[in-house]
């Protein structure tokens, strides 16, 4: 019997798209099909029969985007848009479901978990309950104004606060806000205000004022803001630091620091890879409970063959928090699998070519559906 035909449904020429391959061509597997988010968010595909597809990031397509957004202000389009969280969110989960409807199609992925990951809300709700540590998150539904946002901080004694556009991802749209003891605020973001609407930039700069805040979040917020917590994390060479902690098939494979003298660490915002072996010493004894953090978020979703977990690490090292937790999260070059974890030396998309999720999938014996990572989730999504 032929084994399935492996899509990737992303971006063409994407680096997402040529490293995945590569890996695949590695591991003497056959050159996956690429299907274009763009083609199938406009209906006009066809799969393979017994197709099995890997679904990977719809960022970075400008046509995607365009496709998801719409027109900005009655501007036109622009990728560097912070606007259309909401219908972005919404295209994307029915292309998904749509996909997921095919007959004979399997996906490597599941369309409502990935419904949870792009919901800040409710991926904070699931690990909550399922006892992941988290950082607080402001009580109440979301805030409809900067107004309404303040009285709301000052009721529950909180100064310094993340903003998180709910659909939002790449801290696109997030804000770092405080107050000071008398009435000072400062937000620090990426978000560039425009007459033309909020776009994303690779600087980040500070508001300072009620007057600049107050139209930031105001213009933020039909977006649907998501309020945590600013939780003091752990340092390294004197910046701010935090771990993307891949996940693959339940298990922790591989580990990256970000530092940065910005509350964002993110990479593109001018975050650099920190060392991996310096926080593990900082960590001590503590260190393995950090990565045990991840995969116990990870098991919240059971049908995702891998997830991307961004750790807050507190106390010097010695405790994490679940900042986010990312269905995409895998673009992470030249990053080996931990030399103590389950896929030593193996790149990020090495490493789930070799996982079980794929294995089975990719098989000579098809099974119609979605494939599952485990078995079971303590999470209710």
């Amino acid at each position: 019997m032929t084994p399935p035909q492996l899509v990737v449904l992303g971006c063409p020429g994407h680096r997402r798209v040529t490293l995945f391959a590569a890996a695949a061509r590695a591991a003497g597997r056959p050159e996956p099909v690429v299907l274009p988010w763009s083609a199938v968010l406009s209906g006009r595909y066809e799969l393979p029969p017994g197709a099995v597809v890997r679904i990977d990031s719809p960022g970075e397509d400008p046509e995607a985007d365009r496709l998801l957004r719409g027109p900005v202000l009655g501007e036109g389009y622009a990728p560097t848009r912070v606007e259309g969280g909401p219908a972005w969110y919404a295209g994307v989960l029915a292309a998904l479901r749509g996909l997921a409807a095919r007959p004979g199609v399997r996906l490597l992925g599941d369309p409502e978990e990935i419904a949870v990951m792009f919901d800040k809300r409710r991926t904070h709700a699931a690990l909550a309950a399922a006892g992941v540590p988290v950082p607080p998150a402001l009580p109440g539904g979301l805030p409809s104004s900067f107004e309404e946002l303040r009285e709301r901080l000052a009721a529950a004694r909180l100064r310094r606060v993340f903003l998180k556009p709910v659909h939002g991802s790449s801290a696109s749209g997030v804000v770092a806000l405080e107050f000071g003891p008398r009435g000072q605020v400062q937000a620090t973001t990426s978000v560039e205000l425009t007459p033309e609407g909020l776009h994303n930039s690779l600087t980040v700069r500070r508001y300072r004022g009620v007057p600049e805040v107050a139209e930031l979040v105001d213009r933020l917020a039909p977006e649907g803001l998501h309020v945590e917590q600013w939780v003091p994390k752990s340092g390294q060479g004197g910046h701010s630091a935090d771990l993307r902690v891949l996940v693959v098939g339940g298990r922790a494979t591989h580990v990256v620091v970000r530092t940065s003298r910005h509350p964002m660490t993110n990479l593109h915002l001018g975050g650099a890879r920190g060392e991996l072996a310096v926080a593990r010493a900082a960590a001590g004894s503590a260190w393995p409970e950090l990565p045990a953090v991840a995969e116990a978020a990870a098991r919240c979703f059971p049908r995702s063959p891998m997830v991307g977990v961004d750790l807050l690490p507190v106390s010097h090292w010695r405790r994490a928090l679940v900042g986010e937790v990312n269905a995409f999260g895998d673009l992470l070059p030249n990053l080996p699998g931990l030399a103590d974890g389950p896929t030593p030396g193996l790149d990020t998309y090495a490493a789930q070519l070799a996982s079980p999720a794929y294995l089975n999938a990719l098989s000579d014996v098809p099974r119609p559906g979605r494939v599952d990572a485990s078995e079971s989730s303590p999470c209710s999504i």
